[in-house]
């Protein structure tokens, strides 16, 4: 059940926020700053590429390997981009004195493609840096005679192993200073006890994303303009600023977008790879902040393999106002919500820039966070626009199967930014969630 007093309250947000998951975020934009800066210093700059790599690779795990899923999203049909997710897991075993068992990400495998080979690049990021497997992996692709850059921290065993196969290191940017947070067995407790698999930073998708696009923005990989990666830096502060705790919550989008999944199954569709990149983004963190199932799904293709959801027990066939239910000793039902995610183009004023985050998009002309520039908007039902005939199938379904869809349009138009704004709105939702929730 979802405590709607708990969202209008910024005190009680602070108390029940226990990993400091709502500071994480709104600290995302610097940590896009402080990780281009570091990046440069570390050689990115002095970078002079000889062509373009034949694919880009990008082993991870976690948000790491989301920020591989949304690049491929971004580099589209120009450069090939291959996730690269672990294939493999072995119990490590501890080196020190304590009990508990390591953390379970450490004895992680990866494994380079057959093809792979001195034409491409290899991409490893890791916010622990200390996963052998991507240690592994690193002299794998060294023997094999790829390029090899590893984003990780500095002094860790995978930085280390990236000087020894002479890869181009780049430091991992960590979350900001929380030494007077809740020692980490509550946080653990509150996580279902699981030490060795303990909750990844929220905010850390963008330590992984940023100086991965910086490189692959060098190499010709992403055709993105030359002050794209700031300008994302600029829309994540805005973000935060619209989407804060003491925002109240019918002025706060993420804040509303909660208690709108709240008691549903939520149906996360998503039109064009971006969108689908973050639909995907949202799912994961629904069900690691919230605790909350999702599917998500490409139009069209999520038409046909999610239809028999409205046709059972979540579609129109369950009646929340069923006359005999027990409202004391039976909770609410559960019941579909189609959430859909678009990027939408729209025609900019004559004259109006591409710069910065007050200046992309409809009626943009004032400055950074402005109200007339809002980030993704909600569209109304009735909205006369023009839609692909998957957008409006997908509504024609909703509403014959009493299905409630909501729409939710990013207006960038640069696809890089139309991305960032659709993840940060819906990283908030999903803690905000979380946290009334559990309350």
């Amino acid at each position: 059940m979802l405590d709607d007093t708990l969202l209008d309250d910024p005190a009680a947000l602070r108390r029940a926020d226990h990993d400091r998951a709502l500071l994480a975020l709104a600290g995302s934009g610097a940590r896009v700053r402080t990780a281009l800066r570091l990046a440069e210093a570390a050689g990115l700059d002095r970078l002079r590429p000889d062509g373009r790599p034949r694919a880009v690779l990008v082993a991870g795990h976690g948000s790491a390997l989301t920020a591989g899923e949304m690049l491929a999203a971004l580099a589209g049909t120009v450069s090939l981009v291959v996730p690269l997710p672990p294939t493999d897991a072995a119990p490590v075993p501890r080196t020190d004195r304590a009990t508990a068992p390591a953390v379970f990400t450490a004895g992680l495998a990866w494994q380079l493609p057959g093809w792979a080979g001195p034409l491409d690049l290899l991409v490893i990021s890791s916010a622990a840096g200390g996963e052998r497997g991507l240690v592994a992996l690193a002299e794998q692709a060294y023997a094999r005679g790829c390029a090899v850059v590893v984003t990780a921290p500095e002094g860790s065993p995978l930085a280390e192993a990236a000087l020894q196969v002479r890869a181009l290191p780049l430091p991992f940017v960590p979350s900001a200073d929380t030494s007077d947070a809740p020692a980490a067995d509550d946080g653990e407790r509150g996580r279902g006890g699981e030490p060795d698999l303990p909750a990844e930073d929220p905010a850390a998708l963008w330590a992984h994303l940023a100086p991965l696009l910086a490189l692959t923005q060098k190499l010709g990989v992403t055709p993105l303009p030359y002050d794209a990666l700031a300008v994302t830096a600029d829309l994540l502060d805005a973000t935060a600023v619209r989407c804060r705790p003491d925002a109240a919550a019918y002025t706060n989008p993420a804040k509303s977008l909660a208690a709108r999944l709240a008691g549903t199954v939520p149906l996360l569709w998503a039109e064009g790879p971006v969108a689908g990149a973050a639909a995907g983004r949202f799912a994961a963190q629904l069900a690691e902040r919230a605790g909350r199932p999702a599917l998500a799904g490409l139009l069209p293709q999520a038409l046909t393999a999610h239809r028999g959801m409205f046709t059972g027990q979540l579609g129109a066939g369950a009646d929340p106002d069923d006359f005999f239910r027990d409202r004391v000793e039976e909770p609410d039902p559960l019941h579909l919500q189609v959430l859909l995610l678009r990027q939408t183009v729209e025609e900019a004023p004559a004259g109006a820039g591409q710069s910065g985050p007050g200046s992309a998009g409809p009626g943009s002309g004032g400055a950074p966070g402005e109200e007339e520039d809002g980030g993704p908007a909600e569209v109304p039902a009735d909205d006369a626009r023009p839609r692909s005939f998957g957008v409006t199938r997908a509504h024609r379904l909703a509403a014959a199967h009493d299905v409630r869809l909501t729409e939710y349009a990013g207006r960038r138009a640069e696809p890089l930014h139309a991305l960032v704004e659709l993840v940060a709105l819906t990283d908030f939702a999903a803690v905000y969630l979380g946290l009334a929730a559990q309350s």
